[in-house]
């Protein structure tokens, strides 16, 4: 920190909601030149301090002060014009339009009363050298990966002038060069005075670049700590108020479970070309199965197919022994074959519905629009799975895009469930979610897999694969290059991937 006077300071903030206190009588500081970690579990109250700060929500009591002057914003366009930018999990930008325009959108250079396309070009790429990111500035945003596009929204966050940047889980689809990269840019930004606020659920980058900390739970603040003053376990203690101890329960019900002796489902050379080369998989009932590999290695392709999502060129699949055609994702879940996207909000979610109308969505979508769900064997199936996921909140008629992202992921997997499938593929069904609700997740993957279910899991943190997993399949560069069993460590996948290991068997 190179100021002792905060640069934002939060006094008594609350916010109410029908039915709840989203933040109770919260203080929060944020001084020039650090970058504080705001932590908590899904539904703690951290995105509704964010919206406070910036003007989405207004408080119903408590104050805000920037720079020592008390403010009121009432839309984020004022928080923005008084130097607070925010950079979401889900980039909020144009892709139809190119870099440049992006960076400077509202705010380009004229001449003669038209756009200057050159000085906005020259200008943006002065931006961009700023933070160290070297990209044509004419060219177009859809053509960089999202990891690029974060870092253009930070350089928008620098045209601004920004004091303060809020970074809401920048990392969560990054791999481990692009969250270095991002590390960079930030380290550059903090030196230059720019106050950062950084929400992430990943404890081992919070430990790397933050310099405090605050923890939130249940809408109020239980801590705020150096960083270097707070271990591990003490965080996540905080954070969920309870201890971890569902962690151990899942491993304990993978060394119990007894897969199936014969294959549920067989993949002979299934691929796709520019997608996943041909590869070959056995998935038995009551087994979870995990895909490791990094970003890119064609983790979510191989589970598309499996899924019929894709049109696999090659190869065939086999179900109980038999060939089945799988070309469209109702041919799979008429086998009753489920699969939750990465993606949960362009993929998965219907924002606008209900909890209960999300939920009894892909039985409806199997029955037939013509044979309507009955009232109260929706209402029935929806209190279960509401109850067993411990869905908050527990209403039915809450309407899915005023949940919290764990309880997002918990409707959508509540979802499948309802259907009762065979297998079950999760893409990435922890990330961005707290270390409480991972812990749910995994415990209900662990007893879905004892009661016989198979279930294929996919997870860039190596750590959750191999503590869920029976067998982990690894993929390098598209293309399936191992396969090692559950009790395998860490190291073992990493060495494979790196080429400096032998190969179980493919």
């Amino acid at each position: 920190m190179t100021d002792e006077s905060p640069l934002v300071d939060i006094q008594g903030i609350t916010v109410t909601f029908p039915g709840v206190k989203a933040l109770q009588d919260v203080d929060f500081r944020l001084f020039p030149g650090e970058v504080h970690a705001l932590l908590g579990e899904n539904g703690a109250g951290k995105s509704t301090l964010i919206k406070a700060l910036t003007g989405v929500h207004t408080p119903d009591a408590g104050e805000i002060r920037l720079a020592g002057v008390p403010v009121s914003f009432h839309s984020p366009a004022q928080a923005q014009d008084a130097g607070i930018a925010t950079v979401y999990q889900e980039v909020n930008l144009c892709t139809n339009l190119s870099v440049a325009e992006n960076i400077l959108l509202g705010r380009e250079p004229r001449r003669f009363g038209s756009i200057d396309g050159r000085a906005m070009r020259a200008r943006a790429a002065e931006l961009l050298s700023r933070i160290g990111l070297h990209i044509d500035p004419g060219s177009a945003l859809s053509s960089h990966p999202i990891a690029v596009q974060q870092l253009v929204a930070i350089a928008r966050a620098v045209a601004v002038d920004a004091r303060v940047l809020i970074l809401d889980e920048p990392t969560s689809s990054l791999d481990a060069g692009e969250v270095a990269e991002l590390f960079r840019i930030m380290r550059v930004l903090r030196e230059d005075g720019v106050a950062i606020l950084f929400v992430s659920h990943f404890l081992d980058q919070v430990y790397e670049i933050a310099d405090r900390l605050t923890v939130l739970r249940n809408g109020a603040v239980v801590g705020e700590h150096a960083t270097t003053a707070v271990s591990r376990l003490e965080l996540v203690r905080a954070m969920i108020g309870r201890d971890l101890s569902v962690l151990d329960e899942v491993e304990q019900r993978s060394e119990r479970r007894v897969p199936s002796e014969t294959p549920l489902l067989q993949a002979e050379n299934l691929g796709r070309t520019g997608a996943i080369a041909p590869f070959d998989l056995e998935l038995r009932s009551g087994e979870v199965v995990g895909v490791a590999g990094l970003l890119g290695s064609g983790r979510t392709e191989l589970a598309r197919l499996l899924f019929g999502a894709d049109h696999a060129d090659s190869g065939r699949v086999l179900l109980d022994g038999r060939p089945v055609r799988l070309r469209t994702p109702r041919q799979a879940i008429a086998k009753r074959i489920a699969f939750t996207s990465e993606d949960r909000k362009g993929e998965g979610l219907v924002a606008d519905l209900t909890v209960r109308d999300n939920l009894v969505l892909a039985m409806q979508a199997a029955r037939g629009w013509h044979r309507q769900v009955p009232r109260r064997t929706a209402d029935e199936l929806v209190e279960k799975y509401v109850h067993t996921l411990d869905i908050r909140p527990a209403n039915p008629d809450a309407v899915v895009a005023t949940l919290s992202g764990g309880n997002q992921q918990k409707v959508l997997l509540a979802r499948w469930l309802v259907t009762q499938p065979r297998l079950l593929i999760l893409d990435e069904p922890t990330r961005g979610i707290d270390v409480g609700a991972k812990a749910q997740i995994q415990k209900v993957v662990a007893d879905l897999a004892a009661e016989g279910m198979a279930v294929l899991f996919i997870s860039a943190e190596l750590e959750e694969v191999m503590r869920v997993s029976d067998r982990v399949i690894v993929l390098r560069d598209r293309r399936k290059i191992g396969e090692l069993p559950g009790e395998s460590s860490v190291d073992d996948v990493l060495a494979l991937i790196a080429g400096e290991a032998e190969k179980v068997h493919t």
